[in-house]
């Protein structure tokens, strides 16, 4: 990054992560209508209430799963967040409508939810000890995969990884706990789980795994990384780290098991935050991005203008801003990956989340729409990158 920038957002950057939380849009307040926690706060026996039209009171048997499949064909794609409850039934039939009159050709499907829940019928044993599929909500997960591959769409599994409050209440022994012995909880009163214990990298890569075997072409993980506002993080958890790793060696150790237990039967991919792209840092989450992006096929910046605070890259108003926006943040992220690749070091694939849908809670904001949509991907497309995905926590595009 040019050393101009460096003392220009430093301060800002600060000040985005404690008052937005983390500049992801894969935040509780836009999506608090996909994974609902209020039975979970209030017992750990019982996940959110499936929806009727969903699931039937008799849970299906596990799927079957094949034997190790070879790597689909790479694509270049432009693909759209699809929830759980989006998958299933109409709404699942009109987003496939929408793929079929645009250049879209690619879907990011939730197999493993922000709350923790799974959302098929698994044969992962901690997935059944723990009743995380209780509520199953895509009832034929691998024929919806075979309706989708008919339609010739890339189908990408989103697994959450370290933000999993289900299984922080099932097996508190792997949550992130305080220095008192408490299980530790965020801002909104959520518990994660520990980075730093392995066994819940092998729940996570099972479930990846299983995601892979039952025909998804790509496992992207998200939430991988440390909860944001680190100093109190740092001030209140005692990490469970015996070999003294730091947040992003912990972060590149996942991912680079997770290539290594995945990585020739399906792509693989990570989110992480905007600002990834222009910090010189991890940010205090652990993700640094060279060390992610040596690890994974594709690396997924979250690039929601609304996300960005005020001043940021010296854009007044970030959110009004779509095309300036994606711009500096991409420049940024061609500079770091031409960088690895002047060491001939593994370099992942540049390709962006980008916004739509209208951060109401910003001010200033603006309704976004096909147009804000469209020059974000112009902003991008005129530096090479022409892959994207977009993100509106209810799949509702207005994309065209």
């Amino acid at each position: 990054m040019k050393a101009f920038f460096v003392s220009k957002w430093v301060g800002t950057l600060l000040t985005c992560l404690m008052v937005l939380q983390g500049c992801s849009v894969k935040m509780d307040a836009v999506k608090e209508e996909l994974a609902p926690l209020q039975s979970l706060k209030h017992s750990v026996d019982t996940g959110p209430a499936p929806k009727p039209e969903a699931a039937s009171k008799q849970a299906a048997p596990p799927v079957k799963v094949s034997a190790q499949r070879q790597m689909p064909a790479k694509q270049v794609v432009k693909g759209i967040y699809v929830s759980a409850w989006s998958a299933v039934g109409n709404k699942l039939e009109q987003l496939i409508d929408l793929v079929d009159q645009t250049d879209l050709n690619a879907m990011v499907i939730d197999v493993k939810n922000d709350s923790g829940q799974v959302t098929y019928t698994s044969a992962v044993p901690m997935v059944n000890e723990i009743g995380a599929n209780s509520h199953v909500i895509i009832r034929d997960l691998k024929g919806t995969l075979k309706r989708l591959k008919d339609k010739h769409i890339y189908t990408i599994a989103r697994v959450v990884v370290f933000k999993d409050p289900y299984l922080s209440k099932k097996k508190s022994n792997y949550a992130m706990k305080t220095y008192q012995g408490g299980v530790w909880q965020d801002n909104k009163g959520i518990a994660w789980v520990d980075p730093y214990k392995e066994e819940v990298w092998e729940y996570n890569l099972q479930i990846a795994k299983e995601a892979a075997q039952l025909g998804f072409d790509e496992v992207q993980f998200d939430y991988v990384r440390f909860p944001e506002n680190s100093k109190r993080v740092d001030a209140e958890v005692k990490f469970d780290n015996p070999r003294k790793w730091t947040k992003a060696q912990v972060i590149e150790s996942f991912l680079s098991k997770a290539k290594e237990r995945l990585g020739n039967e399906v792509y693989i991919s990570a989110d992480v935050f905007g600002l990834t792209t222009s910090s010189d840092n991890d940010m205090g989450i652990g993700q640094d991005w060279s060390m992610i992006s040596k690890q994974v096929h594709y690396i997924s910046p979250m690039l929601y203008p609304s996300h960005y605070s005020n001043g940021m890259y010296g854009i007044k108003y970030p959110d009004l801003q779509p095309y300036a926006v994606i711009h500096k943040a991409i420049s940024d992220a061609n500079g770091k990956n031409a960088n690895l690749m002047r060491v001939s070091a593994p370099t992942a694939e540049i390709r962006p989340w980008y916004q739509d849908f209208t951060a109401t809670w910003v001010k200033p904001h603006k309704k976004y729409g096909n147009v804000d949509v469209k020059e974000q991907i112009k902003a991008a497309r005129e530096q090479g990158v022409e892959q994207f995905l977009l993100w509106n926590s209810n799949s509702t595009y207005s994309y065209r």
